[in-house]
């Protein structure tokens, strides 16, 4: 299955956008499920269809979805209180009941990150199709599954329950009370399902398309999103350019001035990004027929995948060098952390901690630079980790 992960920034028209890139693919006989991610309706009102937690067909060939967050919540919680029963009752713990619980900040990102696993178990479309939160959201929710498991593995390294048995031992030893075996099986299922999602975001047919209005505020907000994706090593098909004005404006019409700004912002998009125009149609896109009218782009083939190979240079200059693409990096706002086996890597507000690849984990950092929006970062082998030759 194919996956179109679509965000943008607040206002860009990103969720009409979402629903007509569905319907195109729809029409064209692909099996498509468009998964909204608002609380409000905003999916169904550019369908003409109401959308809820039960998948709606909209079209043949066409299903919406749009999670319920609160639920979710709710039956998670619940869950956990069956799970964790006997620790409840020995402590003396009322339980909650699922009408006093209301979601927590998060509730929504974690609806969509199960929904998005859910949907490429199931394998019963071709397409999802998914209408991402606004670009900053978005970027922190396509973070998530890989944050929280490396999380996860730092607080409770899966190698230490091979010591299960000597458990109470070494309590007893430590002064101190040992994590209990359901804690560990607690996080294997968390790390499981983030791993299912993780893995839908990372594979290599997921993609991200970005949808923004050409104008100064679009440019500045798809310069920095386009960062933040390519430090996480995620693939970007298309930049959509939304509302763009018709070209035969009056000359004295005061649409002139925000045509010329659409204009330029175009031109440069061109230069670096493969561009889509779709029209403003002078009102908001409601139901099938406005949304066919933009004629928004389907899937769209030949998306190279994101690479951040090790080249060998020991011959020439006695270093590895591992070259990071990060378009729209700037040299005074990046930062290199050298931790272990991880680099911490932080381009504008963004940061991510990378493990090495496994020749680079026996070298030193050397040095690095920033060229044409790739980081060169060079490593050379430390004498007391590398192979010698006799």
């Amino acid at each position: 299955m194919r996956t179109i992960l679509i965000t943008g920034p607040g206002g860009s028209g990103r969720t009409t956008v979402a629903a007509a890139t569905a319907l195109a693919a729809a029409r064209q006989g692909t099996r498509t499920l468009l998964l909204g991610t608002d609380r409000d309706d905003t999916l169904g009102a550019a369908l003409g269809v109401r959308t809820g937690p039960a998948p709606t067909p909209v079209e043949p060939h066409l299903t919406a979805w749009r999670p319920d967050a609160a639920q979710g919540f709710r039956d998670g919680l619940a869950a956990l209180q069956d799970r964790a029963s006997s620790a409840l009752d020995l402590l003396g713990a009322a339980r909650l009941d699922p009408e006093e619980l209301t979601p927590l900040p998060g509730a929504d990102e974690l609806a969509l990150l199960r929904a998005l696993r859910d949907a490429a178990l199931a394998e019963e479309h071709d397409l999802l199709v998914v209408d991402l939160p606004p670009a900053p959201r978005a970027l922190a929710l396509l973070a998530a599954p890989e944050e929280l498991r490396r999380c996860l593995r730092r607080l409770l390294p899966p190698e230490r329950q091979a010591a299960r048995a000597l458990r109470p031992v070494l309590g007893r030893l430590a002064g101190v009370p040992m994590p209990a075996e359901a804690l560990y099986e607690a996080a294997a299922r968390w790390d499981l399902e983030l791993a299912a999602a993780e893995a839908v975001i990372a594979d290599r047919n997921t993609v991200v398309r970005l949808v923004a209005e050409p104008g100064p505020a679009g440019d500045d907000a798809v310069r920095a999103t386009v960062l933040g994706l390519a430090l996480r090593g995620l693939r970007t098909d298309l930049l959509v350019a939304n509302r763009v004005l018709p070209e035969d404006v009056p000359a004295d019409s005061w649409l002139t001035g925000p045509l010329a700004q659409q204009r330029k912002t175009l031109e440069e998009w061109r230069d670096t990004h493969d561009v889509r125009a779709l029209p403003h149609l002078g009102h908001d896109p409601r139901g099938t027929d406005d949304l066919a009218a933009l004629g928004a782009p389907a899937v769209h083939p030949g998306t190279a995948p994101v690479e951040w190979p090790v080249t060998d240079r020991l011959a020439e200059d006695g270093v590895l060098v591992w070259r990071i693409p990060l378009p729209g990096a700037v040299r005074e706002e990046l930062d290199l952390v050298r931790r272990g086996d991880e680099l911490v890597v932080a381009a504008g507000p963004f940061r991510r901690i990378v493990p090495l690849p496994s020749a680079l984990r026996r070298c030193t950092v050397d040095g690095a630079a920033l060229r044409e929006g790739t980081l060169a970062v060079r490593f050379a082998p430390d004498p007391a980790l590398w192979p010698q030759a006799r």
